[in-house]
Formats: C-alpha cells, sequence, structure tokens
C-alpha cells in the first residue's frame, strides 16, 4: 500500500512538472488560420515562417513594424515560375529594433524579402496598441535571405506594342486622307 501511494504521488508529480511548469512550445501556423481564429491564438507563443515585405518602420520607441507573408509567392515568385494562387495573405510584425536592422531590405516589385521564422506572442485586437492585432516578435531566424529578381523584357509584349502602333499610324494616315479628300 506504501509502495503505491509512493508510486501514485511520484506520477502526480511527473504530470506536474510536464504539464504546469515545462515551458510551453510555440505553436506553428499559417496567417489564413491567424486571420480567421485570432483570438483562438491570442496571448500564446506562436511560430510563422514568411516573407518580410513592404516597408521597415523603425519608431522612436525602440520597435520595428513590417509585414510578414506567408502565402505561396514567398517560396516561389510568379517571374521566376511560381503560380498565380490568389491574393497575398500575411500579418503584422512588431519586433525590437535591434532586432530588425540586420535583416535584408524587405520584398517588393524585384525583390524577395527575407524568408524568416518568426517567433512571439500573438496579440488579438490589442488593446494597449489601439486594438491593433500583431504577432510581437520574441525570436526571429532568417531562413532564406532576401534577393533582386531577375525580370527580362516580354519579346511578345513588346512585339505586340509595335504592331499595334504601326497599324494605329496606317489607320490614322488613311483617315486624315480620306477627311481631306471630302473637303
Amino acid at each position: 500500500m506504501m509502495r503505491l501511494r509512493a508510486v501514485s504521488i511520484l506520477f502526480l508529480l511527473f504530470v506536474f512538472l510536464v504539464v504546469v511548469v515545462a515551458p510551453a512550445t510555440a505553436v506553428a501556423v499559417h496567417s489564413d488560420d491567424l486571420l480567421e481564429n485570432g483570438a483562438m491564438y491570442d496571448g500564446q507563443e506562436i511560430v510563422i515562417v514568411g516573407e518580410l515585405i513592404g516597408d521597415f518602420g523603425f519608431r522612436r520607441d525602440g520597435w520595428m513594424w513590417t509585414q510578414l507573408n506567408d502565402d505561396s509567392y514567398a517560396e516561389a515568385p510568379v517571374v521566376e515560375g511560381g503560380a498565380l494562387t490568389g491574393p497575398n495573405s500575411g500579418i503584422a510584425v512588431r519586433m525590437p529594433t535591434e532586432m530588425g536592422r540586420p535583416l535584408d531590405a524587405p520584398g517588393r516589385y524585384r525583390t524577395v524579402g527575407p524568408v524568416v521564422e518568426a517567433t512571439g506572442i500573438w496579440k488579438y485586437h490589442d488593446a494597449s496598441r489601439a486594438g491593433e492585432t500583431f504577432l510581437e516578435v520574441t525570436s526571429i531566424r532568417v531562413v532564406q535571405p532576401g534577393r533582386r529578381l531577375s525580370e527580362h523584357p516580354n519579346g511578345a509584349a513588346y512585339g505586340a506594342g509595335v504592331v499595334l502602333l504601326l497599324l494605329s499610324g496606317l489607320l490614322g494616315r488613311q483617315y486624315i486622307h480620306k477627311r481631306d479628300a471630302l473637303t
């Protein structure tokens, strides 16, 4: 009986240590889930992987704001053969300035921003930030550095443009010729 009690106490102690004392691991999520079920993750530590895009907004309060997109374009830009899969999808992220300064420039037209794994606390309609919803980043790891995209001229589009220009010139000339002949 004593032995059973000792085993039970050890078991309960183990469960307490694992469930209560052990640090919670961050939950891996996608932006669609955060945007659809944001309240469910409020205050939780999450991990999201995506491309930093737009601008890096460095503020005087020691924080940097930007956008993290985790859509298919972050993995495979259209100019590199990626498929058109719909609109962009992402979330606002806020991180300490010293964490954001060493990052490559954010993605924009003709540039892929750094693809990062961002871990932080999800803030859903945060009252201290006037109701903003964002990820407050506590750690960041660069998965792929930012880079320029090489986009070459589209020969077919230029050719069609030249043909249309010549055709409009020819039609304009014929119109002027007929108009002048009538007067």
